[in-house]
């Protein structure tokens, strides 16, 4: 089953299984935090003097934090959710890549990779982690010094998406049938007199509606400021 033949990535009913398996693990960690958190003010309440609570309090704030950033991890599978169900999967194989800060990127960047522009496909684009959190796994394989195994986990990956816009990256699972780590690329160039608006990339009107059906919401065209998820 070639997840490129599919209309829209959700369609592909591999994609559809790892997106709740993600969300099942996000969620069941979200509430085994909440759980825990509850767990040691009980115990505290019950067992622990007050002289002694002071050692708990770092397990109390660290249970907090951890259920805090499952909010994140859950928002962002619904997210996914929407561009997986607007664009298509496609798969490349040794596309450029590298974690070192690209000069021709506005705001901050955790690593890019470089894909075809659909309407001009000599043309490459880069394409960033706008954010650091998740980003190690790809980071320990894009890394230059990375170890050739680990390399070959990227060999091949799968964008839903529009460089010109936004997309979900994945890795192919070992049998290449089911895509893992999940994560977006934003387009991030700067506006610099010759690429003023996505429109000089080619991107057309439907293009432009499609990326809003898939979450973005553009205030005007220019590529740092249109790519607002």
């Amino acid at each position: 089953m070639n997840p490129s033949d599919h209309p829209a990535a959700w369609d592909h009913p591999p994609t559809r299984r790892a997106w709740f398996k993600y969300l099942t693990a996000s969620l069941t960690a979200f509430f085994g935090w909440i759980a825990l958190w509850f767990a040691l003010l009980a115990f505290l309440a019950v067992f622990v003097t007050p002289g002694y609570t002071v050692l708990f309090v770092p397990f109390l704030v660290y249970s907090f934090y951890r259920a805090f950033i499952q909010v994140f991890s859950i928002l962002f599978a619904f997210r996914t959710k929407r561009v997986l169900q607007i664009y298509p999967w496609r798969l490349f194989s040794d596309i450029p890549h590298g974690i070192a800060d690209r000069t021709d990127v506005v705001g901050r960047q955790y690593g890019w990779f470089e894909f075809p522009n659909p309407a001009r496909p000599d043309e490459q684009l880069p394409m960033v982690f706008p954010r650091h959190w998740g980003v190690g796994w790809w980071g320990r394989r894009m890394a230059p010094k990375a170890a050739p195994n680990l390399k070959e986990q990227i060999s091949v990956v799968w964008l839903a998406g529009d460089p010109r816009f936004i997309g979900v990256i994945a890795a192919p699972s070992p049998d290449g049938r089911m895509p893992r780590r999940f994560r977006f690329l934003h387009q991030q160039m700067r506006a610099n007199g010759t690429v003023s608006s996505v429109t000089d990339w080619g991107a057309t009107p439907e293009d432009i509606e499609r990326s809003r059906r898939a979450g973005i919401r553009p205030t005007n065209f220019d590529p740092p400021t249109t790519m607002k998820p």
